[in-house]
């Protein structure tokens, strides 16, 4: 090998790591029902005779709208209302409440933030924004990294833990992350600033009348930022600029026109190799990625049976800088995938239900190494429901056509029996599945014989209420997962990995007064590779979270405290790194001036508590924040 050939195997070997490291890492409260800046989030959905609050209807269980009592799957939703009172751009901050749910972070706001849920790998959770599935399919393993997605203009999350591939098909190993944008008549704006120069401005613009709705959201995140290499002190900084639009126009009473778009462009300091130690040395690595989605299609909705058709398109694309003067990238990926999809829900009988639905998707991705390759996978799907006198049922085939590995065939079912007023006993069955990746089939140490990964998910569980009143719930679940691919060091990707994970989770909310409501969330996990029967890297055992929230007689004043831990863990499939076990608390106040304003705020790691969530990364100390926010 020659100097140059060298030189390029070098680059190629780092970049490589960056992007694989980049994505293996990754209660609410009740709503509250004062300055709801989503303005619907009150507004009862009618769910056959039953009016139920918009916190308690998902979309993720079938793919179309249902109250979560009709399912016998672990599903949590969150609304506007608490997405404010969390308060700030980060969505890990709004994720990590959830039962079952830990987050790594490789740096400062903006930096690799990857999702795990009930121990899955963190690209083995499908996420999606309106519908839109969201992926970088140029990423060694795909996936989505949450660090380029803020809370601005999110009005909705819905989380479903446990494998769901006959709905959701490649990816829903681990769960089904959907995210819906705002829609709103008028306007709402905020601006906050505080630890490390962050300022965030956000604001959302929408108008609705008879038969059409449009709304607008943008917004921008700056900062400072930390050093990404833990004992550095030179700080590594984000930016991002982000807008979206969703909208309607009704062409008959029963069909309408519906249209979604986003596009973000961000950028992040990393620490190069060696890093910088000191806050005088510059920090000329740099990572943009300029992200695109968007769909159009047509909605028929008619008493007997509501039906979609679409067409969507994603776009991810990034550069990487050694030199902060540098015109042109040292490294560049650029993955992209058009999809088409039909779906529908019919009712067959008074009880009798039929979800259905198919869909082609086509990717295509390119590296500054790799020369560009494309991949279909084409899918139907049937789940079948019962829904009477408190009893519900679903159950499910999928199959699916890759032009790669061949045809794949998933089945899944699930059950919820009232068996008193308010008291379900519910259970399930998934399978799930996960496409090999463009990279792994056509990038650096590529295989195209590769078969997919494959999943068999379990869970029993009884709950009491709703996370909108008394709420408790007890769930037990297992997953086991087969032909997990792996990059074996020097040949390449091979079908050679198997994992378990099984636990616990415990949920409860409750109103102690009229003023003050208290939530809590505690996961025991054990997630291990059963080649080496170590735990996988970057899942704690044990994950707890609690909160009060206290509505004062004080003007309007509200209080509000949040406290997560996290227990040991790895950082390495060796286990040879620990990550120590680490409790933050987070102080918020908020106080409405008037109708149409409110002043809040926060105080992040109150204890300054040192921690990591990936070996070697910096994380925030003690941080403090201010912001107001208005609507009219």
């Amino acid at each position: 090998m020659n100097g140059s050939s060298f030189m390029m195997e070098g680059i190629r070997v780092k970049y490589l790591f960056l992007l694989s490291t980049s994505l293996t890492i990754a209660t609410p409260a009740l709503a509250q029902e004062d300055f709801d800046l989503a303005q619907d989030n009150e507004q009862a959905q009618v769910a056959g005779t039953r009016r139920v609050p918009d916190e308690a209807i998902t979309v993720v269980a079938s793919g179309s709208a249902q109250p979560i009592s009709q399912t016998g799957q672990s599903i949590s939703v969150i609304g506007a209302a608490e997405i404010a009172a969390v308060q700030g751009p980060d969505l890990a901050r709004v994720l990590e409440r959830l039962p079952g749910v830990s987050l790594a972070r490789s740096g400062p706001l903006g930096s690799q933030t990857s999702l795990f849920v009930r121990g899955a790998n963190s690209q083995q959770v499908v996420v999606t924004l309106d519908g839109v599935r969201l992926a970088d399919v140029a990423a060694p393993s795909g996936g989505f990294d949450l660090g380029t997605l803020m809370t601005g203009g999110i009005d909705k999350i819905e989380l479903l833990r446990g494998s769901n591939s006959v709905v959701w098909g490649s990816d829903a190993i681990g769960g089904v992350l959907a995210l819906s944008s705002a829609q709103i008549n008028g306007v709402r704006a905020g601006i906050e600033y505080g630890a490390n120069d962050t300022l965030t401005a956000d604001a959302t613009l929408g108008t609705s009348g008879n038969g059409y709705g449009l709304t607008v959201s943008g917004g921008n995140v700056r900062s400072d930022g930390i050093s990404a290499y833990a004992p550095g002190t030179e700080a590594d900084g984000f930016r991002q600029w982000h807008g979206s639009l969703r909208g309607y126009a009704s062409l008959t009473d029963s069909l309408s026109l519906v249209a979604v778009a986003r596009y973000a462009d961000s950028r992040v300091d990393f620490d190069g190799f060696p890093p910088p130690l000191y806050s005088f040395a510059d920090t000329p690595e740099y990572q943009t990625t300029r992200q695109g989605s968007g769909r159009v299609g047509l909605d028929y909705d008619s008493e007997s049976v509501t039906l979609k058709l679409g067409a969507a398109y994603s776009d991810t694309r990034r550069d990487y800088f050694d030199d902060a003067a540098s015109t042109a990238p040292n490294f560049a990926t650029s993955g992209r995938s058009w999809r088409a999809d039909f779906s529908g829900k019919a009712n067959l009988a008074e009880a009798v239900t039929l979800n259905f639905g198919a869909d082609s998707e086509w990717t295509r991705f390119s590296t500054s190494f790799d020369p560009e390759n494309d991949a279909r996978l084409s899918s139907a799907h049937l789940l079948l429901g019962y829904h009477a006198n408190g009893l519900h049922l679903s159950a499910g085939l999928r199959v699916d056509d890759h032009d790669r590995f061949g045809t794949h065939w998933t089945f899944g079912a699930n059950g919820s029996v009232e068996l008193a007023e308010d008291l379900r006993l519910r259970a399930s069955y998934g399978e799930g599945f996960k496409a090999p990746t463009l990279y792994q089939l056509y990038g650096f140490g590529g295989n195209v014989a590769l078969k997919p990964e494959t999943s068999r998910a379990y869970e029993a569980g009884l709950e009491f209420g709703d996370r909108n009143r008394r709420h408790l719930a007890v769930t037990l679940f297992r997953r086991d997962s087969r032909n997990l691919i792996d990059y074996v060091w020097p040949a390449g990707y091979f079908n050679t990995g198997r994992s378990r994970a099984e636990g616990i989770e415990l949920e409860g909310g409750i109103a102690l007064t009229d003023q003050l409501r208290a939530r809590a969330a505690f996961s025991h996990l054990k997630a291990t590779d059963r080649v080496t029967g170590n735990d996988l890297p970057r899942r704690p055992r044990d994950l707890a979270s609690a909160g009060l929230d206290w509505q004062t007689p004080l003007a309007g004043l509200k209080l509000g405290a949040d406290l997560r831990f996290a227990g040991d863990s790895f950082d390495d499939r060796g286990n040879f790194t620990r990550l120590e076990s680490y409790g933050l608390l987070t102080l918020r106040a908020s106080l409405p001036l008037g109708d149409r304003f409110e002043l809040y705020g926060r105080v992040e790691n109150v204890t300054d508590t040192a921690y990591q969530t990936v070996a070697g990364y910096g994380t925030y100390g003690r941080s403090a924040f201010v912001g107001i926010r208005a609507k009219w």
